[in-house]
C-alpha cells in the first residue's frame, strides 16, 4: 500500500495463468457484452420492447447473482480447478442454447441458464489470481485480465457483428461456444490443481462458512463498493448501440469500427494502468478515473448527431476513465479476504456485482423509451446523471477500502 511498491516479476507458470484466465474472461465478457451491440438487431428480430430487452440482459445478471451467492459456501471446499471446469462447461452449454433460441421467451431462459454457470466463473478466477499472485503483482494481473474487455471490443464484438450481418445473430453465440471449448481444453491440460486453501478449512458446513463470510464488517465494506461499482458500470451498457444508431445516427454497419478503435485504445492503455496501479496509490488512480468517467458520461449521454470520429474519441476517453476505475478497485478488493475465505468472499462479491448490474439494467429499461423500432432512445441523458451519482458514492466506498487495507498493513508492520 506504499507509494512505490517493487514490481515483482512473473514466473513462466504465472504468465500461463494470466493468459488462460484472460482468455477465459474474454469468452465470459464477450458473451455478456455482445448483447449490447446486438441490442438493436435483437429488438427488431424478436420484436422486443426496451423493457423486454432489459429483462434479457438482467436475466443473466440475476441468475448469476443467485448462483454465486448459493455457491459461496462451497467455493472454498473444493479444488478451484475442478470448480472452474464444472461451471465453465455449464456456461458453454448455456451459450449454445442462446444460439439456438428463436423467441424472446427462449432467449430469456437461455440467458438465465448461462448466468447460473457463468456468474460464478469470475469469482473463482479472482480466487485463483489471489492464491497465485501477491498484491504487488495484482495490478498488472488485473490489467491483463481486464484486457479481455478490450479484446472483446477489438475482435469479439466486431467479428460477432459481422457474423450477425452475414449470417444471423445466432452465429455470434456459436462463435463463443467454439472458442470456449478450446480454452476449456487448455485448462484441463495445463492448469495445476489449487488446493492450498483446503488446509485452512474448518469442519463448518457450507452455510456456516457463508454466514461467517457475510457477517465480517471489513468484508461488507468491500461488498458495498463492488455493488456501487457495478451499478454505475452497467446502467448505460444495454442501450448504447440503440442510442448510437437511433439518436446519433451512426449506421449499424459502422458500429464495429467504434468498438474496434475503443478496443485498440484499451489494449494500449490497460498495461499502463496496470503498472501505475502497482506503483502508485491505487485509490488515487481510482479517483482520477472516476472524475474522467463522470465528465465523459455526461458528454456521451447528451450526444446529438455527429460524425463517427467524434463518437470514437468520446468512447475512447470514456473507457479510459472506466478502466482506470476497474483495475485499482478490483486489486484493492482482492486484498480484503483472508486466504481461507477467498473463494466464498469472491463468490458473494461476484453475486452482488451481478445482482447490482441486473438491477441497473432493469432500471435502465424502465427509464429509457423507444416508441417505434427506429425511433430515438428517450431519457438516455437521465441515465447518465444517475450513473454519475453512483460513481461518486462508489468513490467514497473505495476510499474506505483503501484506508482499511492501509491500517491492516500498518498493524502487520508494527
Amino acid at each position: 500500500m506504499s507509494e512505490k511498491a517493487p514490481a515483482l516479476p512473473f514466473s513462466s507458470y504465472q504468465k500461463f495463468v494470466v493468459i488462460i484466465i484472460a482468455l477465459l474472461q474474454f469468452t465470459i465478457v464477450l458473451d455478456f457484452m455482445i448483447l449490447s451491440p446486438l441490442g438493436d438487431i435483437l429488438m427488431k428480430a424478436l420484436s422486443m420492447t426496451t423493457k423486454q430487452f432489459g429483462s434479457v440482459v438482467s436475466a443473466y445478471a440475476f441468475s448469476a447473482g443467485i448462483s454465486g451467492f448459493l455457491a459461496a459456501g462451497f467455493a472454498d471446499k473444493y479444488d478451484r480447478k475442478k470448480l472452474l471446469l464444472f461451471f465453465y462447461v455449464g456456461f458453454i452449454a448455456g451459450t449454445l442454447f442462446c444460439g439456438l433460441a428463436n423467441t424472446y421467451e427462449s432467449l430469456l431462459v437461455a440467458r438465465i441458464l448461462t448466468g447460473i454457470f457463468g456468474g460464478v466463473i469470475g469469482s473463482i478466477s479472482m480466487a485463483i489470481i489471489t492464491d497465485i499472485f501477491s498484491l504487488q503483482q495484482r495490478g498488472r494481473v488485473m490489467s491483463f485480465v481486464q484486457m479481455a474487455f478490450a479484446g472483446s471490443q477489438i475482435l469479439g464484438i466486431p467479428i460477432g457483428l459481422l457474423l450477425a450481418d452475414k449470417f444471423s445473430w445466432h452465429a455470434t453465440f456459436f462463435m463463443v461456444v467454439i472458442l470456449a471449448i478450446v480454452i476449456g481444453a487448455a485448462i484441463v491440460l495445463k492448469l495445476q490443481p489449487l488446493t492450498e486453501h483446503l488446509k485452512l478449512q474448518t469442519n463448518s458446513n457450507p452455510l456456516q462458512h457463508l454466514w461467517g463470510t457475510i457477517k465480517k464488517r471489513d468484508y461488507r465494506t468491500g461488498y458495498l463498493a463492488t455493488a456501487m461499482l457495478s451499478m454505475g458500470g452497467f446502467m448505460l451498457m444495454p442501450f448504447t448501440s440503440a442510442f448510437i444508431v437511433n439518436n446519433v445516427h451512426i449506421a449499424q454497419s459502422e458500429l464495429p469500427i467504434i468498438f474496434l478503435f475503443t478496443g485498440i485504445s484499451s489494449i494500449i492503455i490497460m498495461p499502463v494502468i496496470g503498472k501505475l496501479s502497482d506503483k502508485i496509490d491505487k485509490f488515487k488512480l481510482f479517483a482520477i478515473g472516476s472524475i474522467v468517467a463522470c465528465v465523459m458520461i455526461v458528454i456521451y449521454t447528451n450526444l446529438t448527431p455527429v460524425p463517427i470520429w467524434q463518437v470514437i474519441i468520446v468512447n475512447v476517453i470514456l473507457f479510459m476513465g472506466i478502466m482506470s476505475r476497474m483495475v485499482p478497485a478490483t486489486a484493492l478488493n482482492s486484498a480484503i479476504p483472508d486466504m481461507s475465505d477467498r473463494g466464498a468472499y469472491m463468490s458473494v462479491n461476484s453475486s452482488l456485482q451481478q445482482v447490482a448490474g441486473g438491477l441497473a439494467a432493469v432500471f435502465a429499461g424502465l427509464v429509457v423509451v423507444q416508441t417505434t423500432k427506429t425511433g430515438p432512445i428517450e431519457h438516455f441523458d437521465t441515465l447518465g446523471y444517475v450513473m454519475v451519482g453512483f460513481i461518486l458514492i462508489c468513490l467514497y466506498l473505495v476510499y474506505r477500502v483503501s484506508e482499511l487495507l492501509k491500517k491492516r498493513e500498518a498493524t502487520k508492520t508494527n
